[in-house]
């Protein structure tokens, strides 16, 4: 999937939560000074500046579909390598990093095993491959009460339960399938409080991702029920305990 949105909407929509997993994908794939590494799917660049607090921009490459994206992230870190790029057919050589990271990306590929694959092969012999999604499947992510409330409306709804990685365990398989090897899997925690209902509901209104593009397409009265339904289920101010689903394997 490419986001056709602004970089701020995004930044709206989920940079507050994202921030927070950057800084837990940079220590799960061991990123340190001396290191090249690469940022797949980085959209405006949450953890693309986390790598570049860490190793430097120079030792950074970044790439994103959306052309928005990368030219946010280009702005935000011009010491970076930031491409336009889909993660199945990255533009570098084989064994060109240390590490190579995917935050909240793997879901959206249009074809996650070749993704994986594409990032195991620019990963040197015994580098890092690392990435996370959030937990859908368990219903623990900052969009679980949006979607639970819209389900309340349409039944037959397709949320984004069903993504790739997005339930216990699928990450891990998927990059076994994909040929990593000393595969782990592990929760990383999010936690966020949001003094207002609005805080948390509007950025929804901006159209960013799956959740977005539902709301988008509601008529007036069927996007009022749907924030009603939600607002009875948050209180505000409320603290949002989310969780995404991390795997880590080994390339070569």
């Amino acid at each position: 999937m490419t986001f056709s949105v602004p970089a701020d909407a995004y930044d709206r929509f989920m940079g507050r939560y994202s921030a927070q997993l950057s800084t837990q994908m940079a220590d799960l794939a061991g990123v340190e000074a001396g290191q090249r590494v690469l940022d797949v799917g980085c959209g405006p660049g949450a953890l693309t500046t986390v790598l570049v607090a860490r190793v430097g921009a120079e030792s950074v490459s970044a790439v994103d579909p959306s052309e928005q994206f990368v030219e946010a992230a280009r702005e935000r870190q011009p010491g970076a390598d930031v491409r336009l790029s889909a993660a199945e057919q990255l533009p570098f050589s084989d064994d060109a990093f240390d590490a190579t990271l995917a935050q909240l990306v793997v879901h959206f590929m249009a074809d996650p095993l070749q993704g994986l694959r594409e990032m195991a092969r620019v990963t040197r012999e015994g580098g890092v491959v690392a990435a996370c999604a959030w937990d859908h499947g368990g219903e623990r992510t900052p969009l679980s009460p949006f979607w639970q409330a819209a389900h309340e409306l349409d039944r037959e709804l397709e949320d984004e339960s069903e993504l790739a990685g997005a339930r216990e365990g699928h990450l891990g398989e998927l990059f076994a399938e994909a040929g990593l090897h000393d595969v782990e899997e592990t929760a990383l925690p999010v936690r966020v409080e949001h003094g207002s209902f609005d805080d948390w509901w509007e950025p929804f209104t901006l159209g960013v991702g799956p959740a977005g593009s539902y709301l988008a397409q509601l008529d007036a009265d069927r996007r009022h029920e749907l924030r009603e339904l939600c607002h009875k289920r948050l209180r505000a101010p409320f603290v949002l305990d989310a969780r995404a689903w991390a795997a880590r394997g080994r390339a070569g």
